[in-house]
């Protein structure tokens, strides 16, 4: 078959269950040309992961993700490259009606929210690693994924993730990313430890799992996705 030039768009629409369900069509994707995910919480499935990264080298075609919501994976990337990221932890903030989450992390929302009635407090559903995360609540933590995916040393079960319900938040979803690099020395004195942390406030109304800004971020995306080697790529 002849390769094609263009990338084949596989997008939120599709979500992540036709490449969990459908390797092959992924698969016959990269034999005749770059594939593009728009739903990487489903590379959280380790076999899946292997599985596409090994096609890729295999037809020498590319893998591209869309950063989407995640302000900074380039730099993260470069960092990764040089095994510079020692934590990452990714949380995410919204409005309880913006989650769409599978069991049991719906049961406990729903009871953590019964206890605080009215008020208007910060329920934590999850911490801990991405990858679990990414299975309990695929459709609000693809920024995660992309995390994981930049920070590939780390990778799912390396980079953290925390994700919060919070009433007020009626009209914006935030997404705070917090990084810290190896400790050094000079001489006998230890020097402060590379850290950052950004926060990304998303216009988003109550119900919506994506903000407005994400979707202007996913077509830029969309053009980027050209010229790299094989692999998995964010852009």
């Amino acid at each position: 078959m002849k390769k094609h030039p263009d990338s084949f768009k596989l997008n939120e629409p599709l979500r992540s269950k036709l490449l969990h369900d459908q390797a092959k069509v992924a698969e016959q994707i990269l034999d005749v040309c770059d594939l593009f995910i728009g739903s990487p919480t489903a590379l959280a499935y380790a076999p899946l992961e292997a599985r596409l990264r090994k096609k890729s080298i295999e037809t020498g075609q590319t893998i591209y993700i869309a950063s989407g919501a995640f302000w900074g994976a380039e730099d993260i990337v470069k960092m990764s490259e040089r095994d510079l990221v020692r934590c990452l932890t990714i949380t995410m903030k919204k409005h309880p009606d913006s989650f769409k989450l599978n069991e049991p992390l719906r049961s406990k929302l729903l009871h953590e929210q019964a206890k605080v009635g009215n008020k208007q407090e910060e329920i934590v559903i999850y911490s801990g690693p991405v990858r679990e995360l990414c299975r309990l609540a695929p459709n609000n933590v693809n920024t995660m994924a992309i995390g994981a995916i930049a920070a590939d040393h780390l990778g799912f079960d390396g980079v953290q993730g925390c994700l919060i319900a919070d009433s007020s938040l009626t009209d914006r979803h935030i997404v705070e990313i917090e990084l810290s690099g190896p400790e050094t020395t000079l001489g006998d004195k230890k020097r402060p430890t590379f850290h950052l942390k950004t926060v990304r406030t998303n216009p988003a109304e109550i119900g919506f799992i994506t903000g407005t800004a994400t979707l202007l971020s996913f077509v830029s995306s969309i053009k980027r996705a050209k010229g790299h080697i094989t692999g998995i790529h964010v852009v």
